[in-house]
């Protein structure tokens, strides 16, 4: 695989309506895919689904966990509805996970991903045990896949690094990692994507190329924005990636319905070949 080669976050629905076929045309060859609608889980709609990702020469890098009744909204919305902090959604989300992760290794990935909600600041808080236990439950899950490679990565955003990094030693688990996303955090207003990048190097297996604009209060969430027009600042973000050492895929996520999706992600495809050129990575 060439160094960081061009990738989208995609789902299930727009690869069965032949997005890729296009995406492939426009360079893309990797992609990410989130939690399938449930007839995808076996077949014959799962042959289906990997035929046409193989059909378009794609190789699937990750897949998302998502959940029922997740909402995005504002902060405290995301508070209380997102990933695995809520105590009454835990176990089953905890189970909705593993469903996943088996659906990612029939499909070749070696990452999950997902949200998992706000880490308490306070670490005697019962739901941060909580959060702790669950992600060592599905880490040592994941270790029976793909020949005990598979890892589980945590969206950025929420917190700060620095509480993610205290979070990835107290769970002590070695197949979790990060899924590092410079838009969520200027989006949650946690802190300057490039310093936090610095911090969790070690232990960055993907990336979202993503672009957002920061909150315009407390309380709210900032706007994602199309790739090169917000303010993540884009080339500053991949020569950090070139500097940490990091060679995988660029993803780019669009978080916008219909065509127009299949459109920003060739235009940030552009950009990203452009700036890598300019970088000298390849």
């Amino acid at each position: 695989m060439a160094k960081m080669p061009l990738g989208v976050m995609i789902g299930v629905g727009k690869v069965m309506g032949g997005a890729l076929k296009r995406l492939a045309e426009a360079g893309f060859t990797t992609m990410q895919t989130s939690s399938p609608p449930a007839e995808y889980l076996s077949e014959p709609r799962f042959g289906e689904l990997k035929s046409k990702i193989a059909e378009a020469g794609f190789t699937v890098t990750s897949v998302a966990a998502v959940y029922a009744g997740e909402s995005y909204a504002d902060i405290e919305t995301v508070r209380r509805t997102v990933g695995l902090l809520p105590p009454a959604t835990r176990a089953s989300r905890i189970q909705d996970t593993k469903r996943t992760a088996d659906f990612a290794r029939a499909l070749g990935a070696r990452n999950i991903t997902s949200h998992i909600g706000y880490i308490p600041a306070d670490t005697s808080d019962p739901d941060y045990a909580g959060l702790v236990a669950a992600l060592q439950e599905i880490c040592d899950y994941l270790t029976r896949h793909t020949d005990g490679r598979q890892s589980f990565c945590l969206e950025t955003g929420q917190e700060t690094a620095e509480a993610l990094k205290e979070f990835i030693a107290e769970v002590g688990r070695d197949n979790l990692k990060v899924n590092f996303d410079p838009a969520n955090m200027i989006m949650y207003g946690t802190g300057d994507p490039i310093e936090a990048l610095d911090v969790l190097a070690p232990w960055v297996a993907g990336v979202h190329c993503k672009d957002g604009v920061w909150p315009k209060g407390p309380g709210q969430l900032g706007e994602e924005r199309k790739l090169g027009e917000g303010e993540v600042g884009i080339a500053r973000f991949l020569a950090k990636l070139k500097e940490i050492g990091y060679e995988g895929p660029l993803t780019i996520e669009r978080e916008i319905p219909g065509e127009q999706q299949i459109e920003d992600f060739i235009a940030g495809g552009k950009l990203l070949e452009e700036v890598k050129g300019r970088l000298g990575i390849g």
